[in-house]
């Protein structure tokens, strides 16, 4: 999931922008602000970078060997087609 401290730098950042008169009005503003982000972002159907990059190899990887067996099927193909 995404890293806690990423989370607690985003909440202390929209904290940190609230007006002084708002922000003693709202004593626990930055925690509730990290528990909505929290929340709003766990609906979210996420991925880490490392994640990501991994699937993307991943994909390569299959998408090379789909050209190589395509390769291989146009080439029987073309084999058959000349013998017969």
């Amino acid at each position: 999931m995404l890293d806690p401290k990423k989370l607690e730098d985003i909440a202390k950042q929209i904290a940190d922008s609230v007006p002084p008169g708002v922000k003693s009005m709202a004593e626990g503003a930055e925690q509730r602000i990290k528990q909505i982000l929290q929340s709003q972002l766990s609906k979210l159907d996420l991925v880490t970078r490392e994640e990501f990059d991994v699937q993307t190899q991943v994909l390569i990887r299959t998408r090379e060997k789909l050209e190589a067996l395509e390769a291989r099927v146009d080439a029987l193909e073309a084999n058959d087609a000349t013998s017969k």
